[in-house]
This record gives structure tokens, C-alpha cells and sequence, in this order.
């Protein structure tokens, strides 16, 4: 495992951050533990709850509980009304920050949380009561950092703010002008960057990598380019369709590696189920990209960007 410093807090966090759910303690805790056993075994040393779920914060404190706790990243994802369920209303009131903040600790021993990261508030989702609830916390040590995390032109606006400490924001080899700006604007503002969607649905095929690239027809369905037969020996040329064809590399890993090199990045969020698939992914950071295939990833991004223009 590698280590980068995270954003202007001080603190070292590991290339990459195990993402834990509610589908983490489905199986039951004793599974969960082992899980997060063998990310601490990995040198990972970052650990995103995806919701304050009660339930979900004692497993994660109890298995982290072994650990010095400063020499952790913890991070809680707020915004929802109730935890287990993703259709209830979404709720940024101080009160109910404050008390999933307050119950999560309780419950997990932790004794603080690293980033109180906010759920895709919308623009006027987050009133100045609850910022200043949350600030409030953070004197109390009860929250070390304010963050943000979710995608969309209102984060950039909550970058500008200068309010908070971290972003987490969706980063991969076909990230848009718009997501590296967004990028840059909070180095800018020396937050920490957290990368999540490093392996989007659109690239986990060779055929829909092929086709990002598919030129849009012209006016009346006609024109927009040639399409070459499947037998073609240069079919998918200039495509993402070479993240399934790179010898010893599977596209995920070729994707999640070269977010990781991005020097803007701290850390990315990756989501495990069971031991082997976590240690395949602790893998990646200390892997090094084949020669080239970083210029090819470039040609294939600018190429699907001046299609869709």
C-alpha cells in the first residue's frame, strides 16, 4: 500500500478507502470484521461508512478497535433521514446531523469521526444552521473535517465556498473537463480529494468501451462516420475498448490505477464484498502501469470528448 498526504490535514491516508455499507454487514458482523481485518492487513487505513446506520458504525468501531485510533481515516456519510433505507427523505438539519453524528460515535468507540461527508446536498439543501452545527462539532473534535461528496455543477459551488475540507467527487479515465477543473479548484483550495466511480458502468464491457466512442450521426440520421466490421484488426482503435485487451491487466484494475496517479487524488473509494476481491484491489497501488498505456488513455479520453462535441 501507498500513502499520500491528505489535503492540508497532516494526516498520511492510504491510495485507496474501503467503502462500507449495509451490504458489508448483511453476511452478519463476524464476516464484516474479517473483512475490515484484511484491509487493515492490506495497509489500508481509510474506511468510509455510507450511511450512519447504527448497526454498521459498531462493527466498523469494534473491528477498527485494535488499532491506534490516530493512525485512522474514518469517515461518515450524512444526508439521509434513516440510514438503512435509501428512499427516505434526505435531511441536512443540524438536529439530524448532530444526533447521527452523536450515535455513531457512541455506538463505535471511535471517539471522533475524521470527515463528516455530506450526501449530494443540493444547492439549497444545506441551510447556514446546519454548517454551523457542523463547525460546531468540529471545535469539539467531535469532527475533525467538513466534506462533501457527489458529482454535478453545485460542487463546484461548494468548493468556492472555502467552507470545506474535503471533496469526494467521481473520477475516471473518461472524466469530463468539467471533473478535472473541479479537481484542480479544490487542490486550490488545499482539500482533500476523495475519487469514487473509478470504473464506471459504460467502461465494464469491452463492447460499451467500444462504443463510448461511437460518433453521433448527422442531421436526418446521416453521416457521423464509419463503423468498422467486428473482424477488423483495428475494430476499436482509438476506443477504451484496449482496458479489456492489456495483457496481465484486467480493465478495472487499469482504471483504478491510473486514477491513483493522478497527484490531485488522495485516496479512492472502492467497494469489496469478500476478501479476495479486496486483496486483488489492495493490490493495484503498488503496481506499475505498463509503458504507454497512459498515453493511450489520454488519445481515447480527448478522442470520445471531440465526438461528442
Amino acid at each position: 500500500m501507498r500513502y499520500r498526504p491528505f489535503g492540508s490535514t497532516g494526516a498520511a491516508i492510504s491510495n485507496i478507502t474501503l467503502s462500507l455499507g449495509l451490504d458489508a454487514v448483511s453476511r452478519g458482523p463476524e464476516a464484516a470484521a474479517e473483512l475490515i481485518y484484511s484491509a487493515l492487513e492490506a495497509g489500508i487505513n481509510s474506511y468510509r461508512l455510507e450511511s450512519a446506520d447504527p448497526v454498521l458504525a459498531e462493527v466498523v468501531g469494534h473491528a477498527l478497535s485494535s488499532v491506534e485510533r490516530k493512525l485512522l481515516i474514518v469517515s461518515l456519510t450524512l444526508g439521509r433521514r434513516d440510514g438503512r433505507r435509501q428512499d427516505m427523505d434526505r435531511d441536512f438539519s443540524a438536529e439530524s446531523m448532530t444526533h447521527a453524528i452523536d450515535r455513531a460515535l457512541h455506538v463505535s468507540g471511535l471517539g471522533w469521526i475524521d470527515v463528516a461527508l455530506l450526501e449530494r446536498p443540493g444547492e439549497h439543501e444545506l441551510p447556514q444552521s446546519s454548517l454551523n452545527a457542523l463547525k460546531a462539532l468540529r471545535a469539539t473534535q467531535r469532527v475533525r473535517f467538513l466534506g462533501v461528496f457527489g458529482d454535478g455543477e453545485v460542487m463546484d459551488a461548494y468548493v468556492s465556498t472555502g467552507a470545506f475540507d474535503v471533496i469526494a467527487t467521481p473520477s475516471n479515465v473518461n472524466s469530463s473537463w468539467k471533473v478535472r477543473a473541479r479537481i484542480r479548484a479544490a487542490q486550490e483550495q488545499d482539500m482533500a480529494v476523495m475519487a469514487y466511480d473509478y470504473f464506471p458502468e459504460a467502461l465494464n464491457t469491452k463492447k460499451k468501451a467500444t462504443a463510448v466512442h461511437e460518433e453521433k450521426k448527422g442531421f436526418f440520421g446521416f453521416g457521423g462516420g464509419s463503423k468498422r466490421a467486428k473482424d477488423d484488426p483495428l475494430a476499436g482503435a482509438g476506443t477504451f475498448a484496449f482496458l479489456h485487451d492489456t495483457p496481465h491487466w484486467d480493465a478495472e484494475s487499469i482504471c483504478l490505477a491510473h486514477v491513483m496517479n493522478d497527484p490531485a487524488v488522495a485516496t479512492v473509494l472502492v467497494q469489496a464484498h469478500d476478501i479476495p476481491r479486496l486483496e486483488a484491489l489492495a493490490k493495484i497501488p503498488d503496481r506499475d502501469m505498463p509503458p504507454g498505456l497512459s498515453a493511450q488513455i489520454e488519445m481515447a479520453r480527448v478522442g470520445a470528448a471531440n465526438k461528442v462535441a
